[in-house]
């Protein structure tokens, strides 16, 4: 499987593994019905890691195979089970799944809860949720509104882990190497969106800032990466509405594993203009590679990014996010990099792993 996800899952299964667990990453082998699925593929393009030991067993939308897979865990007896809820999609399968599993009566499971409450919210989220955290001993979250929410739909332990560093992503490179491998001008201003693009990361807010007179005079560029998960036209309306063909450099494909240390090497500020957020994979990945960030006030962002230390917090509107990429220049990528530096060790795949394991 391709994604965030995917790449957090075999991190930590390494991170198991070197602590000494005998790991194993049970995946799906159909994870989203193609009629569901936002974008243009579901896998990664690239080698499966050779160092892992990766079953791709599991079928969302098949009760039989939930069954098939339940037993068969059910009779491994493993210590831990840790399962990951980001979708309440996703809820039917998994909970049953764990449902099968505890019948051994000695099976630990332990949820990573990315998301409880869903940015987009559909028809039965509420008792898919409610279905899947029956089965589960204990929770950890990598933000307090996620750690709030749950308390909506159980009681159960839960604690609170930052989330580790994207550090599979291999060494940064100097901005001017990384920008003449994607063939980017060496001497701009070029600010990062990173990512899927999806209604709630803002893309659009920070378009609208991208026609803010300041920005323009500043000849400040944005790099977009990532591949939209929904229709583009309203963001290609924007750009034409707004003139911004100029100031875009747009890389709108999926970005492979092997691409990512490019695209945030090249960067001077990664900016993440959210309307809402729990908590997002694009801050660890920022902090690896030590790129100031911009975020919004929403959610669990403003937790993980210390203002004026190791970026710079804005309301979610255009003309704070302009307001806000002014500031970051006119403060230096230097005045921050003391602050990431330090800052970065909290961020440690151990601890989440200890907490995963004590839970």
């Amino acid at each position: 499987m391709r994604g965030g996800l995917a790449s957090f899952d075999e991190r930590l299964a390494r991170q198991f593994t070197v602590e000494g667990y005998d790991t194993t990453i049970y995946t799906f082998s159909l994870q989203y019905p193609g009629f569901l699925f936002p974008g243009t593929t579901q896998y990664s393009s690239e080698p499966a890691p050779t160092d892992l030991k990766i079953k791709k067993c599991i079928n969302s939308i098949n009760p039989l195979n939930w069954i098939v897979v339940g037993n068969e865990l059910r009779r491994m007896k493993p210590d831990l089970v840790v399962v990951r809820y980001w979708l309440p999609l996703m809820g039917p399968c998994l909970g049953s799944i764990l449902r099968l599993i505890k019948k051994n009566r000695f099976t630990k499971v332990v949820c990573i809860a990315d998301n409880v409450i869903p940015h987009e919210k559909r028809f039965g989220d509420k008792p898919f949720t409610r279905y899947f955290v029956k089965p589960v001993d204990a929770f950890v979250t990598m933000s307090a509104k996620v750690k709030k929410d749950l308390l909506q739909f159980t009681n159960k332990p839960a604690q609170q882990v930052v989330h580790p560093l994207y550090d599979n992503f291999g060494e940064a490179l100097s901005k001017e190497e990384a920008r003449k491998k994607l063939e980017l001008p060496v001497n701009e201003k070029i600010i990062l969106f990173f990512g899927f693009i999806r209604k709630y990361k803002g893309l659009d807010l920070l378009l609208e800032a991208m026609n803010d007179e300041r920005i323009r005079a500043a000849n400040i560029k944005l790099l977009i990466a990532g591949e939209f998960y929904e229709k583009r036209e309203e963001y290609d309306a924007i750009i034409e509405k707004l003139k911004l063909h100029p100031q875009l450099l747009l890389r709108t494909d999926f970005i492979a594993d092997s691409e990512v240390r490019y695209y945030l090497s090249a960067a001077d500020f990664v900016i993440q203009p959210y309307r809402n957020a729990t908590q997002s994979g694009v801050t660890p990945l920022a902090y690896h590679f030590e790129k100031p960030m911009l975020v919004t006030n929403v959610g669990g962002l403003p937790d993980l990014v210390p203002d004026k230390k190791v970026g710079v917090i804005t309301e979610p509107n255009p003309k704070a996010i302009a307001d806000g990429l002014l500031e970051l220049y006119a403060l230096g990528e230097d005045h921050f990099l003391p602050y990431l530096k330090e800052e970065k060790k909290k961020y440690s795949w151990h601890k989440l792993a200890e907490a995963l394991t004590q839970s």
